[in-house]
């Protein structure tokens, strides 16, 4: 049935799924809780990696506030497919996180091995929508 939807339909209906799931996963970000609703490990105490004397530090700030942007969880769509992701040098901090991976903290600074937070993932209520978007749409033409 999709196949017999024009290119320029297409795309734009592949757009708008690519925009809904950046939307959703944005918003779960933004509430530190991974796609299958479990809430994020919390940050480690700054005090315990470096501290300085003097200093005020900011406490309890959210994790990844500029990786939900669409600046960095960009859309790549065409007719056929879409895909949704961190691209570019923001990437390698998404996928340390993601997969909790091992990385340094500062450039020269000590090495610390992050737990694991997932950004990114498919849930049934993605799929669901995905369908509902789907139907809504082959039910127009």
């Amino acid at each position: 049935m999709i196949a017999k939807v024009q290119p320029a339909q297409r795309r734009q209906l592949v757009r708008q799924v690519a925009n809904d799931l950046r939307r959703e996963h944005a918003r779960l970000i933004a509430q530190q809780v991974a796609p299958d609703g479990t809430p994020y490990p919390a940050r480690k105490n700054r005090k315990e990696l470096r501290s300085k004397s003097g200093r005020i530090k900011r406490q309890k700030a959210a994790m990844f506030n500029k990786l939900r942007l669409n600046k960095y969880l960009q859309i790549k769509a065409d007719a056929s497919q879409a895909s949704l992701g961190f691209f570019g040098k923001v990437a390698r901090v998404a996928r340390v996180h993601h997969e909790g991976l091992p990385d340094k903290v500062a450039p020269r600074g000590p090495s610390y091995k992050y737990p694991e937070r997932r950004l990114l993932g498919f849930t049934e209520k993605d799929i669901d929508e995905i369908r509902e978007i789907l139907l809504a749409h082959m039910t127009l033409e």
